[in-house]
């Protein structure tokens, strides 16, 4: 296996752990989602008429426009407010329409979208953004510190993720070498590849045992625009059992396109 800290292909930039959280003296921190779509709009029954409706098809279009515009958070409760009427379908159609590329929100959780760096994700309702240095975004939960999510990217000449080794080697070096801090008691529970339109991704499962706390967390990680990107999100182990479900979604959301 090609070593992710000594490999030319990867830069040594700064890449902090993703346990580390603002305000602790400790670095801490329905397997379901579909992907490719921005929003999740209610679709309420309306006559043929209306779906005909040229002022309809006008809210249509500026959703869309709204969309390409770059419109990074999304509320599916305030879009909902704002066009009750469209069906799901036309909203599809947009989606195609502007080339907007996102997960799929689902009831629960809010949908991120950076078109400049590429990448899609969705995090929990609730949840609240924070500034980490040398992390790209990170959402957490207020009251729970090591509930949180986390994208990273570094750069690198590498093409695929498989050219860096097997699911379970990568995954040992960044849990070892990244992803906990080096007086944490690491264990990976699974690692695995999964395809995503055609494109490679490892998704591994590990804990982080502190002498105060056990972090229980999921990461996936890919290559693409000249970059190593790493999506981390878990929480404490005494919590994993009631989170498990909603973490599984926001690992399975991130996506990332061409850009």
């Amino acid at each position: 296996m090609a070593s992710l800290q000594n490999s030319p292909a990867i830069h040594r930039t700064p890449f902090p752990s993703s346990f580390s959280q603002p305000g602790l003296q400790k670095p801490s921190q329905f397997r379901c989602c579909k992907r490719g779509v921005l929003l999740l709009v209610r679709a309420e029954q309306v006559s043929t008429a209306d779906r005909e409706d040229g002022p309809r098809r006008r809210q249509v279009l500026a959703v869309g426009a709204m969309i390409a515009s770059g419109v990074s958070l999304v509320n599916q409760t305030s879009i909902s407010s704002l066009v009750p009427s469209i069906m799901m379908a036309d909203i599809l159609r947009v989606h195609t329409w502007y080339g907007s590329v996102a997960a799929e929100t689902k009831k629960g959780f809010l949908a991120v979208m950076d078109k400049k760096d590429g990448y899609s994700f969705l995090y929990p309702f609730g949840w609240q953004e924070v500034v980490i240095e040398g992390q790209d975004k990170v959402f957490k939960d207020v009251i729970e510190p090591l509930e949180s999510v986390s994208v990273n990217m570094i750069p690198t000449v590498k093409q695929d993720i498989r050219e860096l080794g097997s699911p379970q080697e990568v995954a040992e070096a960044l849990i070892k070498k990244v992803l906990a801090a080096p007086s944490q008691k690491t264990k990976l529970v699974e690692a695995v590849e999964r395809d995503v339109d055609g494109k490679a991704y490892y998704t591994f499962e590990f804990t982080a045992q502190a002498p105060n706390f056990t972090r229980h967390a999921l990461s996936t990680i890919t290559i693409g625009n000249g970059k190593f990107y790493t999506l981390t999100t878990g929480a404490n182990q005494r919590r994993w059992e009631k989170m498990k479900d909603k973490l599984h979604c926001v690992i399975d959301s991130f996506q990332i396109v061409n850009v």
